[in-house]
């Protein structure tokens, strides 16, 4: 994405699946948004709709996968394959090489023939070693029937270390590095010449019942990490039902006059608890808005900063008391729960994700529906009905 970026092409970004935080890096090196594409919580049409909308203006569309590429939640559901199959588009597979060679090639022919409606264009191959290396790799690929568009040689100072949920992107040194060897070793300019396709025309979306009503001002909470969990297909439909405006509860900004409807998104709010406690103004405002029964919706860090107070292994803080629960960080507490999520409130479907280490402290909340995941077993996971808020763990999808 970057190097086509420089190279002056408009690109547009996409991401399979639920994740937050690689969209970030999208819209970083391309100057537009980054778009989720993910087959459990949006029917197919939706998918495809989006992709024709926002890749309509751009030059270039690439489509970042998740994991393997027919690793879904159940079996090749949910699956980089299956977005790939839903849209028509060409896969290019990047193949770790270190320490392979020709036992590459049944891996390759077994990609290449597993789903006839799944094209693999071709591979580039990873963390090659030497120039033999590459010529054996060559060989992989003529065997296997696929197009070999390039080799990125091993490279340590390219090792991304974790950090938190995520990689560290942080070096535009490393990011420069990466884009010159594209340049050197890939055949980059071949490999968006032969996977053109027609750019597909948006057509009009079906929506809600209750979409385009006019809700006034919509305070949004965002900053760069607390609140930063955003799709950006929710940001343009609530922009189509009142004016959106966004706030910093770190920055103790109070909510925007006339406020009708209030997001709190999820992010990590148990790293800036002192910033947030600090934040007194904030707090208070949210608090009283939702003492006088204001619209709330909020998502995992969300939630947890309408709690009375979040637990950390330094210390207690303070936050909006909006819900009279409590929420520990500590590490002793931690605990990982993700997957999908799906359960009905009032009538209506929902469908969403979680991810989160942090736990509700005793009493634990009573929850206002019964969750499932993917499979369709029950979850503890509680949906959070009070006075006029609704929130939960669950990041959802709103469609």
């Amino acid at each position: 994405m970057a190097l086509l970026t420089r190279r002056g092409r408009t690109v547009q970004p996409f991401k399979c699946g639920p994740d937050y935080i690689d969209t970030k890096f999208h819209e970083a090196v391309c100057g537009r948004p980054s778009v989720n594409l993910d087959s459990f919580m949006a029917p197919a049409d939706h998918l495809r709709h989006l992709y024709a909308r926002y890749g309509a203006s751009a030059d270039v569309c690439i489509v970042e996968g998740m994991m393997g590429l027919y690793d879904g939640y159940e079996r090749w559901r949910g699956s980089s394959a299956e977005i790939a199959r839903l849209l028509g588009l060409p896969v290019v597979l990047v193949v770790d090489a270190r320490s392979a060679a020709y036992s590459l090639t049944p891996l390759l022919r077994g990609f290449a023939g597993f789903d006839a409606e799944v094209h693999i264009a071709g591979v580039i191959f990873n963390r090659v070693g030497s120039a033999r290396h590459r010529r054996m790799l060559a060989e992989v690929c003529a065997d296997a029937g696929l197009r070999c568009y390039g080799c990125l040689p091993r490279d340590a100072a390219l090792e991304q270390p974790s950090r938190y949920l995520g990689l560290d992107f942080s070096h535009s040194a490393e990011a420069d590095r990466l884009v010159s060897l594209l340049e050197e070793h890939v055949d980059w300019q071949g490999m968006v010449d032969e996977l053109q396709m027609e750019q597909l025309a948006p057509e009009p979306e079906s929506q809600n019942p209750e979409e385009g009503r006019a809700e006034g001002v919509i305070a949004v909470a965002r900053n760069a990490e607390a609140f930063s969990f955003i799709y950006e297909e929710h940001l343009d439909r609530l922009r189509s039902r009142g004016r959106v405006v966004f706030f910093d509860p770190e920055q103790d900004e109070p909510l925007p006059a006339d406020t009708q409807l209030l997001y709190l998104p999820g992010g990590y709010p148990e790293k800036h608890l002192e910033a947030l406690q600090r934040a007194v103004r904030a707090r208070t405002s949210i608090r009283e808005y939702a003492l006088r029964d204001g619209r709330i919706l909020a998502e995992c860090g969300g939630m947890m900063y309408l709690c009375e107070r979040i637990v950390s292994d330094e210390g207690s803080f303070e936050m909006c008391g909006a819900l009279p629960y409590a929420v520990t960080a500590r590490q002793t507490d931690r605990r990982l729960s993700l997957g999908y999520r799906r359960f009905t409130l009032d009538g209506r479907k929902w469908r969403g994700h979680e991810f989160h280490y942090t736990q509700f402290l005793d009493p634990q909340p009573p929850s206002a529906a019964q969750v499932f995941d993917a499979r369709g077993e029950a979850v503890a996971t509680p949906v959070i009905r009070h006075r006029n808020i609704t929130a939960s763990y669950t990041h959802l999808y709103w469609i």
